[in-house]
């Protein structure tokens, strides 16, 4: 008896597109930091470490958003409101 074998290519097709590569931040004293937390456990705890830190050490201001569920993407008007108002965004995860 014979058996068929498929091998699948797991590679995506493209990735040859050049993006924009934004220049980089002179610092971080009086920015605007933005950031996502995923809605899992302990994300929260570390970006209001990491706020604390930006504000103190930096005069940084920081914007957090956070998304319903970790698998989901943030809403567009988070993104939209993000771009608009921050230097800089952080997204991460927690557990």
């Amino acid at each position: 008896m014979t058996a068929n074998i498929f091998v699948m290519n797991p590679t995506a097709a493209g990735g040859n597109e050049q993006a924009a590569v934004p220049e980089a931040l002179d610092g971080l004293r009086g920015k605007v930091v933005g950031f996502i937390d995923n809605s899992k456990p302990n994300f929260d705890h570390l970006i209001a470490e990491m706020a604390e830190i930006l504000e103190s050490r930096y005069a940084a201001r920081s914007i957090v958003r956070r998304k319903r569920l970790a698998s989901i993407p943030a809403e567009d008007q988070v993104f939209a409101e993000l771009v608009q108002e921050c230097d800089l965004v952080i997204t991460g995860s927690g557990d």
